[in-house]
């Protein structure tokens, strides 16, 4: 059994508790919970009956907590992280896990030099359709990669941005590519591989914050596919979609919905038998699969634990999607194409203004 902690309770805790504390996951249960405001621990501490912390060293004190859920704001992640590694808990550090690819090297460090493991929440790859398409993918279906994209249209209106005081912030959060764009970034990565360089563009529409809320970017991948990235938090007046195009030379995937979490084009070359019971069994993630991907992720990051397996989405995975960001933001402010690997000079990422 696998004693999880939650430092944070704000928003994206909610699919965390309901899934620890209601016992959704195999071999897990929720020992405490953790957050300075103390309305919000109790709120959740009372709904699962565990106790509530407001003091993270009290927390980490604890003898009962095995690994530690980091759900507070973006720019917190490697202090908090650290601590917990230096008090010996595993580390599952929500997206994305730092603001700055020195912190994620910390994370990184600490982590290995106390012989725990960093996990990075990226749900997404755990979609049901997502774990298909990856699967025709691993087995050349596609042929040569020619062009992937992502698109995240989302709603988030100004009322979203003031809940707290540390979104839509340089220091703390970044725009619509670091906190909703991301986990679709990372898909458009973990399909097409390494990228070698970006050209990005953005603006601040519609919300009254210090960072972007809609941006485009280019990319070109070492295999010499081109990719796209579009991403606002100002579709109005509700989302439209979070989706990812796949498009090979033999074979087209385009997985839509909201949140990467349906099917909508499934069509290769070569078909097989088995491509219907895809389109009619999976083509939407399962009802039951509680925030889509979460409930597949925690029960991937247990597996890890108990049985000492290597995790899909490691401190070094997570950092690779951290530095392609970076890339993004560098773009962004000198409006020149930025090759990958680069040191970041103008990104104001993880700074506070």
């Amino acid at each position: 059994m696998i004693r999880f902690g939650l430092l944070g309770c704000g928003r994206i805790a909610k699919r965390h508790s309901d899934l620890l504390g209601g016992n959704h996951i195999d071999r897990a249960r929720l020992a405490a919970v953790c957050d300075p405001v103390r309305a919000r621990a109790d709120a959740v501490a009372s709904k699962f009956g565990v106790p509530a912390h407001y003091d993270i060293e009290d927390f980490l004190a604890r003898k009962d907590i095995d690994a530690v859920a980091v759900l507070t704001p973006s720019g917190l992640h490697p202090q908090h992280a650290i601590a917990c590694a230096r008090a010996g808990k595993h580390v599952v550090v929500e997206k994305p896990m730092a603001l700055r690819l020195q912190d994620a090297d910390d994370m990184i460090r600490a982590c290995d030099e106390a012989g725990i493991k960093l996990f990075v929440v990226k749900q997404n790859r755990f979609n049901v359709p997502v774990v298909k398409a990856r699967e025709a993918l691993d087995a050349g279906r596609f042929g040569r990669l020619v062009l992937g994209t992502v698109r995240v249209r989302w709603c988030r209106d100004q009322a979203y941005y003031d809940q707290d005081s540390w979104r839509g912030t340089w220091a703390y959060d970044g725009g619509v590519l670091t906190n909703q764009a991301s986990h679709h970034i990372d898909m458009l990565e973990w399909f097409f591989g390494d990228v070698i360089s970006v050209h990005a563009r953005a603006v601040t529409a519609l919300a009254k914050i210090e960072t972007e809320d809609t941006a485009v970017a280019t990319l070109k991948f070492r295999n010499g596919a081109l990719g796209i990235i579009e991403a606002t938090t100002a579709a109005r007046p509700t989302d439209l979609e979070g989706s990812l195009s796949i498009l090979g030379e033999r074979g087209t995937v385009e997985i839509a919905g909201f949140a990467v979490n349906q099917i909508r084009h499934w069509r290769f070359a070569d078909e097989l038998p088995s491509d219907k019971d895809v389109i009619e069994k999976f083509s939407v993630n399962p009802p039951n699969v509680y925030g889509f991907g979460h409930q597949a992720y925690y029960q991937h990051v247990v597996d890890c634990l108990t049985n000492q397996r290597a995790a899909l989405v490691d401190g070094l995975e997570g950092r690779k999607s951290l530095e392609l960001i970076s890339a993004l933001y560098e773009s962004i402010e000198t409006g020149q194409e930025v090759a990958l690997r680069f040191t970041p000079r103008l990104s104001r990422l993880g700074i506070a203004s």
